[in-house]
């Protein structure tokens, strides 16, 4: 029976393989196309919108691959030239059948100062053939993502180019080696990302942390009766000192002073009628308080915040302390009991909000956020906070950098909304409806070293261009919902959740890779479309003991795995499974349905599955539950 079964999958091969070379199209009849119908890859989208905003032309690339609808196109002929190095390309959308690249002959670019590359003639640009065309490799032409490729279909003109800017001239035969691998690979940038938003929020923390140590200059009860007539009577650049008691508050600051208090015996009561303390001065610090009494959700909105007051309704709700065009201020060592919002910060950039405890409402309905910066780019950092709606919600508030917090018993515990270049870091946050949430196509995000635990969902992402590393998401009902684009998810922990990875993207442009992907009830579970290749060059990811050998002793496995497919996944789990997924049936199959694509099966494959995992320790104290 089972040799009839062979041959008749063999004969069925045969068949499907003839036929699908005779539909392949001839690739003279292929033309470009406009790049903005392509699915896009290669630089940043930061990067990509700063050449644009300034003039510059960016040197691109398109690919028509044999197994993928859709058109390709490439920021950088050095980035196309790495992804089909890498053999990702070839696994996830099959042989180029034709390879288009900017054409600069005819354009006379120059360099500007800086190195970009501009044009006098025609800065549209056309393309050109890659197999036709000529490229100046190592001169001083570069994109705001590095040193770049700047082809040309006139060898004259390449010429012309190099002598004045320098550089060699390869062939495409020779653009491989004449590239090189010397490049930052994406993980190397994504990680001095990180370092450079962590260096700016240290140097944030520091410079705000000054406001602790000016001068007392007023002390309720002792030189003025109340704390309105204090802050009147302080100069700028003084304290208020406020000692142990309780103060009827609901004051304005609109000067540069720190209000300082003797930490929770000092209590500001706003009496639940509007926000207790409304800072609208530049550099004002409110430390050591306990802060209560504040106004009820969606009660009011600052009169001067325009738009934003009037679309999004958590800006219209009450706070402990609002800061409102108030930069590089500090809220630090308060303890906020409300079921309004804790801190809310207004075009109040390179503030701080640190050591802040938010107890919210006991039902999600009934709050608001603990803490909501708003066209701010702000720092958040060692919280805690529990009930109410979300710990930390952002609006606009690009470049802001929250860490070290923890949260629990809410909706959301980050929730970003229309903010890029946001770094998540180091949060832990659990019984949730999702840990982090990343809406409304952000870019340029970093999530990392986060803890995601007993969540509704993990992490759950939209977007473009972002980093998600380092992270643990465990006995979540959902580990990681993956929905950004061109984004990188590596040396993440995702264990003992109902579903370890859902991805929801069309297209198949993520890098997953080095990711431990254990316990789970589905390791994976993608929408229609292609299949999602999660493999980078000859590494891929633990799934935890799956059927084959490592007869290389490389570490991987030598046959793919699918997490989404029921065969592999029965095959790693039951009795004799491994023996059963290495029989030659079996092998034939999943050639079939990786090279053919007739048969081709949607949903993810790991070309190359480890043997090992990547953070054994880490993946060990989840698993024995001594990581708290």
């Amino acid at each position: 029976m089972d040799v009839w079964v062979v041959g008749g999958v063999a004969l069925a091969l045969v068949l499907l393989g003839a036929s699908a070379f005779l539909v392949q199209p001839s690739t003279e009849d292929v033309r470009p196309v406009r790049f903005d119908e392509t699915i896009q890859l290669g630089m940043t989208g930061v990067d990509v919108q700063t050449a644009e905003q300034r003039g510059y032309a960016l040197p691109k690339a398109e690919v028509f691959y044999g197994q993928y609808e859709y058109v390709v196109g490439y920021y950088g002929v050095e980035s196309l030239v790495d992804h089909l190095r890498s053999g990702t390309a070839r696994r996830q959308f099959g042989d180029p059948l034709a390879v288009f690249v900017s054409d600069f002959s005819g354009t006379r670019p120059y360099l500007t100062d800086g190195g970009y590359v501009d044009l006098r003639d025609d800065p549209s640009l056309g393309f050109a053939r890659a197999t036709d065309a000529v490229y100046v490799v190592d001169s001083a032409a570069r994109t705001p993502a590095g040193p770049t490729v700047v082809p040309f279909s006139d060898r004259t003109d390449a010429d012309a180019f190099a002598g004045e800017y320098g550089g060699q001239i390869a062939t495409w035969d020779e653009l491989p080696a004449a590239v090189g691998e010397g490049r930052p690979t994406a993980a190397a940038a994504f990680r001095e990302s990180v370092r450079t938003r962590s260096a700016w929020a240290d140097r944030t923390v520091a410079a705000r942390s000054d406001l602790r140590s000016r001068p007392v200059s007023t002390v309720v009860g002792d030189d003025e009766p109340s704390l309105s007539a204090a802050l009147a009577a302080a100069p700028p650049n003084t304290t208020v000192v406020l000692p142990a008691g309780r103060y009827d508050a609901n004051v304005t600051v609109d000067k540069p002073v720190t209000i300082r208090g003797s930490g929770t015996e000092t209590v500001l009561d706003g009496g639940g009628t509007g926000t207790v303390v409304t800072v609208r001065s530049d550099r004002v610090a409110v430390t050591s308080l306990t802060v209560t009494g504040v106004g009820p959700v969606g009660s009011r909105a600052p009169p001067d915040d325009g738009p934003v007051s009037s679309t999004l309704v958590y800006a219209r709700s009450d706070a402990g302390v609002a800061l409102i065009g108030a930069n590089e201020s500090l809220v630090a060592d308060l303890h906020v009991d409300t079921a309004s919002t804790g801190v809310s910060l207004r075009r109040s950039d390179r503030s701080v909000v640190r050591n802040l405890t938010v107890r919210g409402a006991e039902t999600i309905a009934e709050g608001s956020m603990g803490v909501i910066p708003i066209r701010s780019s702000v720092v958040v950092e060692d919280s805690r906070f529990r009930g109410g709606r979300d710990a930390v919600y952002t609006h606009r508030a690009d470049g802001s950098v929250i860490r070290g917090n923890v949260a629990a018993d809410m909706r959301y515990g980050v929730h970003e909304m229309h903010t890029s270049s946001l770094l998540v870091r180091d949060n832990t946050i659990r019984e949730t409806e999702g840990g982090i949430i990343l809406m409304t196509r952000p870019a340029n995000n970093l999530i990392v070293g986060n803890r995601a635990v007993d969540n509704r969902a993990g992490i759950l992402t939209i977007g473009d261009t972002s980093f998600f590393a380092d992270n643990v998401m465990a006995r979540n009902r959902i580990g990681f919902n993956l929905g950004s684009t061109r984004s990188l998810v590596t040396n993440n922990t995702i264990a003992d959740n109902e579903v370890g990875i859902r991805t929801v993207t069309l297209l198949p442009t993520n890098d997953v890779v080095d990711n431990d992907v254990v316990g789970a009830d589905r390791p994976a579970v993608t929408t229609s479309g292609p299949v999602r290749v999660w493999t980078v060059g000859d590494r891929g990811n633990y799934w935890g003991p799956v059927p084959g050998l490592d007869r290389d002793g490389d570490g991987a496995v030598d046959r793919p795995f699918r997490p989404t497919g029921r065969a592999d996944l029965v095959a790693s789990r039951a009795p004799g499974g491994p023996t059963l997924a290495r029989a030659p049936v079996f092998g034939l199959l999943r050639a079939a349905s990786g090279g053919v694509p007739g048969l081709r099966e949607a949903g993810a494959v790991d070309t190359a599955p480890r043997t090992d995992p990547v953070r054994p320790d880490v993946l060990r104290e989840v698993q024995n539950g001594t990581d708290e």
